[in-house]
């Protein structure tokens, strides 16, 4: 009999994936995948697709989302599991930080044009076209426009953290990122925690930090964590009382060495991890 998967954390087209929810579910039952979580970066647009091919073709598909939060260490990925499909607290959250983007960029035209740079937003929005706006737009036409140096130099000197010309991004903390998920009554867990080398102390008080807001689980079982990162996920979870899961991360052509259920060949999620978290969610009190 053909081994069966458990894939808890993939990506589609409604975010940074290569195949639409729907292929990923037929791809998912072609890969022995029974039970899938959708959990696409910053949006649960395509759950509600996903979940429907779930149910003609026979896989279990969990409504997820991966949110970025931002930290000294750059950003950390938290994912909610059994979100909500509308999931309205997190669509106004983010349409929040997409209308703080858009201000964001107009304010840094605003400071160039007052360093003397010869720019306007409107060249900014059609150098863009239908893409969403962001700072190598504004770079490359101040590059257009003359401006002496690299691409580069332009962030060094103007756009960069430490330019004259920098705006603060605004982005949610780990802490907010916990509590918005678990308004939407999902449970939560730290992706993939040992993929972008944080300092270990840190990481460790990162998690008791989140374990006291709520977060549920730590993801253990990542295509990226080799067998000595999955035991210290292990053990930490269980220092803090915290529950197992794990995930591909597939993300289709994007990552074409990352396979649905397998991550690169040898990734397995026990299938207890899944039954530990519907009984966490059920003495929740919430459905599973």
């Amino acid at each position: 009999m053909a081994r069966t998967y458990i894939d808890l954390h993939t990506h589609s087209t409604a975010s940074d994936g290569s195949d639409s929810p729907e292929d990923l579910i037929r791809q998912a039952r072609k890969a022995n995948v029974t039970t899938l979580a959708l959990t696409d970066h910053d949006t649960t647009a395509g759950v509600e697709e996903a979940m429907e091919t779930g149910r003609e073709v026979g896989v279990e598909v969990i409504p997820g989302c991966e949110l970025s939060v931002g930290t000294e260490y750059g950003e950390l990925h938290i994912v909610g599991l059994w979100i909500a499909p509308k999931a309205p607290a997190l669509a106004e959250a983010m349409q929040l930080l997409r209308d703080h983007r858009a201000t964001r960029n107009i304010r840094i035209v605003e400071k160039l044009q007052e360093l003397g740079y010869a720019i306007t937003y409107d060249e900014v929005l059609e150098l863009a076209g239908e893409g969403s706006v962001g700072r190598p737009h504004i770079a490359r036409v101040l590059l257009n426009n003359g401006f002496r140096g690299t691409l580069h130099d332009v962030f060094s000197s103007l756009l960069g953290d430490h330019g004259k010309a920098y705006v603060p991004k605004r982005i949610l903390s780990p802490e907010e990122g916990v509590r918005l998920l678990k308004q939407e009554g999902a449970t939560v867990s730290l992706a993939h925690m040992y993929l972008h080398g944080y300092p270990d102390e840190w990481l460790q008080d990162m998690v008791a930090t989140l374990a006291a807001q709520g977060m549920d689980a730590i993801e253990a079982y990542h295509s990226e964590h080799d067998s000595r990162s999955t035991r210290r996920a292990v053990d930490l979870a269980a220092r803090h009382g915290l529950a197992l899961t794990g995930g591909s991360d597939y993300h289709g052509a994007v990552k074409p060495n990352i396979m649905l259920g397998r991550g690169k060949g040898g990734l397995y999620v026990p299938p207890f991890v899944l039954d530990d978290l519907k009984t966490l969610r059920r003495s929740q009190g919430l459905p599973a």
